[in-house]
């Protein structure tokens, strides 16, 4: 397990680069993304602070998941750049990248056979003894790794999943709106494990459209409004304002 401790004015060496506490782990450099005639992002720039989570609110097709999408490669921007503790994320390949910036999808994605070969399609030839601890740190013991993924349930699958994302041991984790299909119960212990994995070290960009979860989990949140960031700031405050639920929903009834 990787810890790094941020602290004010030491320079950390990371196995990738050089960096500083105070160098975003990812940056948006005027960053469009153009689908047909319509902009699914415009002109977004900001930087992405690391070790804690920041959570990405704003109404549906805001242009959120996009946001995601774009860190790891899965969408390429149409203007600007992205880049990744200070390198043109163009120029990391994709799988390099994607081990780095894992993602989390909002239903769980299993795929056929055990929890193991799930691990495995992650960290191809990993050892019993690291696929267990993975699991040990989504709170799910070494005997999971027989089960077969399809019959887990909800909760313990989108565990799986993040156990999945984990085993490469990335910098960032990438959630869309992970724990919206869960029950209140696992709700609250993923939102705890993520809590740990970043208390450990790690950052993460949440999707989420529950005002409620971005005040317990978010240090930080960038609010999209048809596809422009229309603030980036401290959670705290903000998600007090009586009008924030307008900036979270684009509804001043808050309906979603």
């Amino acid at each position: 397990m990787r810890t790094v401790v941020w602290v004010p004015g030491i320079r950390v060496r990371h196995p990738y680069r050089v960096v500083t506490p105070l160098t975003p782990i990812v940056s948006f450099s005027e960053v469009g993304v153009r689908r047909g005639d319509r902009w699914a992002l415009r002109d977004v720039s900001v930087g992405i602070a690391p070790g804690l989570v920041t959570a990405v609110v704003g109404p549906s097709g805001a242009g959120k998941t996009t946001l995601l999408r774009l860190v790891n490669r899965l969408d390429v921007p149409t203007t600007g750049t992205v880049r990744f503790r200070g390198d043109d994320a163009a120029t990391l390949g994709s799988p390099a990248l994607r081990r780095r910036a894992g993602m989390v999808f909002q239903r769980p994605t299993p795929f056929g056979g055990t929890v193991r070969d799930n691990l495995l399609v992650a960290l191809s030839g990993g050892r019993d003894d690291v696929l267990a601890e993975t699991l040990r740190r989504v709170g799910l013991d070494a005997s999971f790794l027989d089960r077969p993924a399809a019959e887990l349930s909800g909760g313990e699958a989108q565990r799986m999943c993040l156990a999945r994302t984990l085993v490469t041991e990335p910098e960032l984790l990438l959630l869309d709106e992970p724990t919206s299909a869960l029950d209140a119960g696992q709700r609250a212990v993923f939102e705890r494990l993520v809590g740990e994995l970043v208390a450990d070290g790690l950052t993460a960009l949440w999707v989420t459209h529950d005002l409620d979860q971005v005040r317990r989990v978010s240090k930080r949140v960038l609010v999209l409004v048809d596809g422009r960031l229309v603030h980036a700031g401290p959670t705290e405050g903000l998600s007090d304002r009586p009008e924030a639920m307008t900036l979270f929903t684009g509804d001043p009834a808050g309906s979603r």
